[in-house]
């Protein structure tokens, strides 16, 4: 094993999700990396919505088998410290991103670099079938591992993979630029961060619509929106009156909710393009009205690739956007249980672990 340093504890203290809304601190081994895999020491780690959803309040997944009892969190960023055998790209002192899955590393979405694809039984995600990011140290695939460039944060890293990165993988799927208006449906840290990558891709004039009064000042505050439109009121007729009656050239909805959905399809003018976004829920759609007399695309997105994670992260270097500011709560690990209550209740924004290992 090639490492920067003899000071690699033997254990130390993870945060795991009981599934009864609240967070244990263990002690748990450092895990030596084996072939192919490189040992992290963390500096960041996120909460993102679906640990809260899906393991937090309750396991959910077939058998209550979806997490595993591992060391919780999926939105890991921190330094190499030591590398196994058979690494080719990574040395200690590399700062890095974690793509949260790793795959099979052989079927067709694993070449394309899309491990969330993967359907093998070898597919296992960080922080709920492995050991996750809550931890002092972590155990990765150098192959998830995208290279975090300066001036980018440790916690700009912790926020690229599942929140920027899905929504930089929605708009580059529905091609924006800057001939077009953009609407967000939904500005919680993701339909914050599609507001950001929007304006790093060109587009010039953002519009947000949402329905929580803390986060529609939130986003106000963030100065990333033209305007933003509580949709508790009249938001269809709102944007018509901001677009001159065409609509938006195009949309992303990052709530999930059926009503934020329906907004941002009506929303688009005539051959306008939709990405969804936000997991779960239904959507009703008129299909001749809203879809085929308009002749409007509605793509569907999930997540991102490894290689659209690292074009995402050079192209956040290069315009010195950090995605850190949309962070609005940071807390030490040992804090893990009021971060992950933040997270589902007063937190506007992002909620975040920071390490100071």
């Amino acid at each position: 094993m090639n490492t920067t340093s003899t000071d690699i504890p033997a254990t130390m203290t993870g945060a795991f999700l009981p599934g009864d809304s609240t967070v244990a601190l263990r002690d748990t081994p450092v895990h030596t990396p084996g072939e192919g895999q490189v040992l992290i020491r963390v500096r960041a780690s996120g909460i993102c919505g679906s640990d809260i959803h899906y393991i937090y309040n309750g396991h959910i997944g077939e058998g209550g088998a979806a997490y595993n009892d591992v060391v919780a969190g999926h939105e890991p960023a921190g330094e190499v410290v030591a590398t196994g055998p058979g690494c080719k790209r990574l040395r200690p002192g590399d700062r890095v991103a974690i793509y949260h899955i790793s795959g099979c590393g052989q079927c067709d979405e694993c070449s394309r670099g899309y491990f969330i694809g993967c359907t093998s039984e070898l597919r296992a995600a960080y922080g709920w079938q492995r050991d996750g990011g809550h931890a002092p140290y972590l155990v990765a695939d150098e192959n998830t591992c995208v290279p975090l460039p300066e001036p980018l944060t440790f916690v700009d890293g912790a926020f690229i993979a599942c929140g920027i990165g899905t929504v930089y993988e929605a708009l580059t799927r529905i091609a924006v630029s800057g001939a077009d208006r953009l609407l967000v449906t939904g500005l919680g840290p993701v339909g914050a961060a599609a507001a950001m990558v929007a304006r790093a891709l060109g587009v010039q004039t953002v519009y947000g619509t949402e329905v929580v009064p803390e986060r529609v000042e939130w986003a106000r505050s963030l100065n990333l929106f033209d305007e933003v439109i509580d949709s508790s009121g009249a938001p269809l007729e709102a944007i018509h009156e901001l677009t001159a009656g065409t609509g938006v050239e195009a949309a992303v909805d990052c709530s999930g909710h059926p009503a934020a959905r329906s907004l941002a399809l009506k929303a688009l003018r005539v051959r306008g393009r939709l990405a969804l976004v936000g997991e779960g829920g239904t959507m009703h759609i008129d299909v001749s009205d809203d879809v085929l007399h308009k002749q409007v695309q509605i793509s569907g997105s999930w997540v991102t690739s490894v290689p659209g994670m690292t074009r995402l992260a050079e192209l956040l270097a290069r315009q010195e956007l950090h995605p850190e500011r949309l962070v609005s709560d940071r807390f030490p690990q040992s804090e893990a249980d009021h971060a992950y209550k933040a997270a589902v209740g007063r937190a506007a924004g992002k909620v975040c672990l920071v390490f100071d290992n």
